[in-house]
């Protein structure tokens, strides 16, 4: 195992945030300063050719530096955060083997969690979910939440009461494992040395950063790439074709939107995902927050790299 100069194993960068920050950009910078190279944590980014709608940084504009985790999946293939688990961990043991640093990067909240912190991911099965799933919709996801309560109090209490899908998930869990759901939820214990930046915006300045991504989006292309992908079979994965923007660019497609709709219900999608990605990383109190607007981010966040190894949490 490699070791940095002061004898420990290199600390792993993670770059977070919300949508339309500037973490791809810092990413790049850090890993071209410290020798590192990039790990993705963006479940939309794992597809070849979804391109255009995640905001993927074209190869030819990567600066000749590794990229892993990005464009591994093919468009009919369901991403799974399991084997994106095991996967990136292999990566990153890789760079570090190489005696390089490793600079992961991504907006996927459970994803980074998935490669940063010990996580276990209880199994899952198909029929199983799909039995629940029915149950839920025919009965609610009140009674769904009280079967629940019966069975995981403590993941029944911390759970959203009107998310069906996280619900349903714990029961499947409790009925494969006969372990409560609780007990597999993440805790904050990095795998690894970690220093973790987080990039925040003002949020007027998002909203607009987030209103001209999604136009130029069109302007670019979009609907052809989701075109094109449809002959792939994007409509019929679960995961891929409900990714905001290639669902609204799908409506487009099928004539239950027109363009100025879709890119409507994008814009407006691609805020709520933000509120979610704020709250989620927000909670983190390991993260150091930077202000992606500062015109000196790239020097605050090399000196937050530096004083982290010289004094590690």
């Amino acid at each position: 195992m490699s070791v940095d100069d002061h004898g420990r194993t290199p600390t792993l960068v993670a770059v977070v945030g919300a949508t339309a920050t500037g973490k791809s950009a810092l990413a790049l910078d850090l890993a071209e300063r410290l020798g590192g190279e990039i790990v993705g944590a963006d479940a939309s980014q794992l597809y070849r050719g979804m391109d255009i709608g995640t905001a993927k940084v074209p190869v030819d504009e990567r600066r000749g530096l590794p990229h892993h985790q990005i464009d591994v999946l093919d468009i009919d293939e369901d991403a799974s955060v399991a084997a994106y688990q095991r996967h990136c961990r292999e990566d990153v043991g890789g760079i570090v083997a190489r005696g390089r640093r490793p600079i992961l990067v991504g907006g996927s909240g459970l994803y980074v969690r998935a490669a940063v912190d010990h996580l276990e991911i209880p199994p899952t099965d198909p029929a199983v979910r799909a039995r629940l799933e029915a149950e839920a919709a025919e009965l609610g996801t009140p009674t769904m939440l009280a079967r629940l309560r019966e069975v995981d109090p403590v993941a029944a209490s911390r759970l959203e009461p009107n998310n069906t899908r996280r619900i349903v998930r714990a029961l499947e869990v409790v009925e494969l494992t006969g372990r409560p759901f609780s007990a597999t939820m993440p805790r904050r214990e990095y795998l690894r040395p970690t220093l973790t930046l987080g990039l925040a915006l003002d949020r007027a300045v998002l909203d607009e950063r987030i209103a001209r991504r999604t136009a130029g989006m069109w302007a670019d292309g979009l609907l052809d790439e989701v075109a094109a992908l449809v002959g792939r079979g994007l409509s019929g994965t679960r995961t891929a074709s409900r990714a905001v923007g290639y669902r609204e660019a799908l409506a487009e497609l099928a004539g239950r939107m027109t363009r100025s709709e879709a890119i409507e219900a994008t814009t407006t999608a691609t805020r709520r995902l933000v509120r979610r990605q704020e709250s989620w990383f927000r909670s983190d109190p390991r993260i150091l927050w930077l202000d992606a607007a500062a015109p000196d981010l790239l020097d605050r966040a090399l000196r937050a790299v530096a004083e982290h190894i010289a004094d590690p949490v």
